[in-house]
């Protein structure tokens, strides 16, 4: 018999909760299967089997847990059931259902295949389904009571007046005592500027498919938006600096942290020397980041840090937003939805996708003139990306001007 414990998952982190089981009590479970995940205030660990053998449970879903109580143990000493399947037949069970759910996977639709099919065949609206599978996953079922209740999300009792309560998880907590601090602990204010994204937009379209061939990743915003703020942090180093007791530290690099929608709540992985790397780099990075948020799979490395941060509601579908300062950073920008507006160009009013920027900064070290300087400075690169390539007009630099 082997008992398993609570992990060390950082140096200032002395609880956690039990997130969810994986694994039943009296299961037969296999060395190296996830039994249980645990959440910290800062990210979710899994909890593996050190050894093959019967699992018995000795804590419940939602328990507050010290690092090193005991959370399972496992008989090792117990035989194999008859049903029980050996790893390696699994891992091949495993390898099929992978390749089975890969057009679910290709559509970004977390769904049974069965399900899936269903949705793709009756033209279901995948939103208006409720999941009912474990980490949101559609079933089969719940696509079956969609269609038997149209117009109504599925799930849902006509007339009921349902309450229910849900404890805070560790990381909810977190988010919500950070985003207070921020508001009561920094002299925020935001500033605003729309851009052009023209010549964004048609760089992508002209060079995504080669961009995809010689790099094996798409050509996102993302990429555009972090060039252009390492450019623009650079110039405007309060910016990219924050306080720490009586002194301003600055930083010569740039920490991009992006904020990400994960299943446990907002996560901010952060992209080193972002002033470094290519814009394929930047790409690969934040597509590992965002798949690590979805999978609860970030690192505590791969959180802690950043010099200045990028949100996106756009994505959500937000028009206009002031987004709250990820302390003790300074400074925060946020991208927003493209949509088609009437401007003004040399005297002639056309369309164009216009976006809204909107920096919020601590005015106890970034003064206006900063503010709007930088949030300038990442307008006009964004609508002339060639001036990415030297940080300047190309011209201009030719002419050492």
């Amino acid at each position: 018999m082997i008992e398993i414990k609570v992990p060390t998952v950082g140096e200032s982190i002395s609880e956690v909760s039990l997130a969810k089981w994986l694994k039943k009590d009296g299961e037969w479970v296999e060395r190296d299967e996830v039994l249980a995940e645990i959440e910290s205030e800062k990210a979710t660990f899994e909890i593996n089997a050190e050894k093959a053998g019967i699992l018995s449970v000795k804590a419940n879903e939602g328990d507050t847990l010290s690092i090193g109580d005991v959370v399972c143990s496992i008989d090792d000493n117990a035989e194999r059931p008859a049903g029980a399947v050996p790893q390696k037949a699994e891992n091949k069970v495993a390898k099929k259902v992978e390749e089975v759910e890969k057009p679910v996977t290709k559509t970004d639709l977390k769904a049974s295949p069965v399900a899936a099919a269903i949705i793709a065949d009756k033209k279901v609206d995948a939103k208006a389904i409720a999941p009912s599978g474990s980490g949101g996953k559609i079933l089969k079922q719940d696509v079956l009571e969609a269609l038997a209740s149209p117009g109504r999300k599925s799930g849902i009792v006509a007339f009921s007046r349902n309450e229910r309560k849900e404890k805070m998880t560790q990381l909810r907590k977190t988010v919500s005592r950070r985003l207070v601090e921020a508001k009561n602990t920094t002299a925020m204010l935001t500033t605003f500027n729309e851009v052009d994204m023209s010549a964004v937009m048609e760089i992508r379209a002209q060079y995504k498919d080669k961009f995809k061939e010689s790099h094996g990743v798409g050509l996102g915003f993302m990429s555009f938006f972090t060039k252009a703020c390492s450019y623009a942090l650079q110039e405007f180093p309060a910016v990219n600096a924050y306080i720490s007791n009586d002194e301003i530290i600055y930083h010569d690099y740039c920490d991009i942290s992006i904020a990400v929608s994960a299943p446990k709540g907002l996560v901010v992985p952060v992209i080193r020397n972002a002033e470094s790397l290519t814009m394929a780099e930047i790409e690969k990075k934040v597509i590992e980041l965002a798949a690590k948020a979805r999978d609860n799979k970030l690192s505590l490395e791969e959180m802690q840090g950043g010099t200045f941060t990028i949100t996106n509601g756009g994505v959500f579908g937000s028009l206009m937003s002031t987004p709250i300062i990820n302390i003790p950073q300074s400074a925060i920008l946020g991208m927003h939805k493209i949509e088609e507006r009437a401007v003004v160009i040399k005297g002639q009013i056309v369309a164009r996708p216009m976006m809204y920027l909107a920096l919020s900064y601590d005015h106890r070290i970034i003064d206006g003139r900063e503010s709007v300087g930088f949030l300038v400075r990442v307008k006009e690169l964004l609508e002339n990306p060639a001036l990415m390539l030297f940080g300047k007009d190309p011209v201009k630099a030719l002419l050492e001007l």
